[in-house]
Formats: structure tokens, sequence, C-alpha cells
């Protein structure tokens, strides 16, 4: 147990998430999506950059999301930008999550595309 005050250790300041695809198509009233669910135990506001990784264009660098301390944000991806540009639907991406103090990352889809809704959610890759 911790004293109080001090910051929790644990987490990774550096997260990859591969596999990104935000489902063009929703049945029912529930909309696909994809999700990064990310924690901060620490005492002070943890700073992000999002990297977002394409297979036929250059990368959307620098986006800039900001977790308040000891609270989880579930950031959806479709929200994310840079310059105006969002993540297009029906597209494959990858994210590079960067902070500037540890934090923890999961990552969420909910593929709605059939009556049937199918949730996916993952601990991101800590690189360490």
């Amino acid at each position: 147990m911790e004293e109080k005050g001090h910051a929790r250790k644990g987490g990774e300041t550096r997260w990859i998430i591969p596999d990104g695809y935000i489902p063009p198509i929703s049945s029912g009233e529930l909309e696909s999506h994809e999700s990064i669910c990310v924690l901060n135990t620490s005492d002070k506001d943890a700073r992000l950059q999002v990297h977002i990784y394409f297979e036929d264009r250059p990368p959307m660098e620098g986006v800039q999301v900001t977790i308040p301390a000891k609270r989880t944000v579930h950031v959806r991806t479709s929200t994310l930008s840079k310059d105006g540009a969002f993540i297009p639907k029906g597209v494959p991406y990858a994210m590079e999550v960067e902070s500037d103090i540890p934090v923890y990352v999961q990552y969420s889809r909910l593929d709605a595309t059939q009556p049937a809704n199918a949730l996916m959610s993952v601990i991101a890759y800590p690189v360490r």
C-alpha cells in the first residue's frame, strides 16, 4: 500500500496498437467504433501524443490528448484529428501512443455491422 500523496508506480510511456479499423457501417441502434482507453493513476495529468499510421497514406502524427490525474478516459479513435484530418472509416490503421508519464492503455472495438454485435478489448502492447 502506498503512502498518501505519493505517485503510484506502474504503467508505461509508449504503447503500440497494430490493428485499427473503424467499420464503415452499423446496424441497429449502436454505432461501430473503436476506443483507446487510458488509465492515469498518477497525481499529475498525462499528456499523450498519438501517432496514427496507414497502409496507403502519410501518418497523422502528434495528435494530442490529455488524461487528467487519477482518471480514466475512453477516447473514440474517430474523434482524433490533426489539421482537420480524421481517421477514415473502413481504412486499416495502427497507433503509437506516447505519454509524458507512465499510463495504462487498452484498446476496444465495437463491431455493430451485424445484428449480433461483437466487442473486442485488449491491452495495447507496452514498449519498454
